[in-house]
Order: C-alpha cells, then sequence, then structure tokens
C-alpha cells in the first residue's frame, strides 16, 4: 500500500515579493486613528463620570465645555448615554465635546 503521491509543480520565484507592505502600512495608520478617536472619547466620558460621582456634585455642576463648533459654560444637572442635559434644558452631543472641564 505504499503508493508514490504525485510531486506539485510550484514556479520558482526569483524576485522579492512585497504586496502586503503597503496593505500592512495602511492598515496600521487606520487602527491608530481609530485608537485615538475612540481614545479621546473615553477620556471625555471618563471626565464626565468622574464630574457625577464627585462629592461636591449634588444637583448641578458648572463646566466649561469645548466642543466642534463654541466653547461654552454650562451648568449640567443630568446625562444620559448620548447627551448631558444643561441647566436651561438643552442637551450637548457628547461624541461632539472635544474638551471639558469642571470650573472652580
Amino acid at each position: 500500500m505504499s503508493k508514490k503521491l504525485p510531486e506539485v509543480f510550484h514556479n520558482k520565484i526569483e524576485k522579492k515579493i512585497r504586496n502586503n507592505d503597503d496593505i500592512f502600512y495602511s492598515k496600521d495608520n487606520i487602527v491608530n486613528e481609530v485608537k485615538n478617536e475612540k481614545k479621546n472619547n473615553k477620556n471625555i466620558r471618563k471626565i464626565i463620570n468622574e464630574i457625577f460621582s464627585s462629592s461636591d456634585y449634588v444637583y448641578k455642576a458648572s463646566v466649561k465645555i469645548t466642543t466642534k463648533n463654541e466653547v461654552f459654560n454650562k451648568r449640567i444637572i443630568g446625562r444620559n448615554s448620548k447627551y448631558l442635559i444643561t441647566m436651561d434644558n438643552k442637551t450637548i452631543l457628547i461624541d461632539d465635546i472635544i474638551d471639558i472641564e469642571k470650573e472652580k
């Protein structure tokens, strides 16, 4: 039962193959950009969580909010998964926030 299997034909490759270099490089850049964006968004959510869980937050907190379009001072009184709710009953999209600082 010892049958000899046929040999597999393959061409000899004489040049250096670099077809994966560009794909890997561009993929790496995209991944880093997405990570940075997620990191910034995660930091904003972390800061918001710290504001709402601080010991001096009872009902409202005065903050300076920097968004993609403007900078303003507001008193925030609540939040949900997507928005901050201000004292004057306006909503601010959390994903648009670039920076948020608690005022003293």
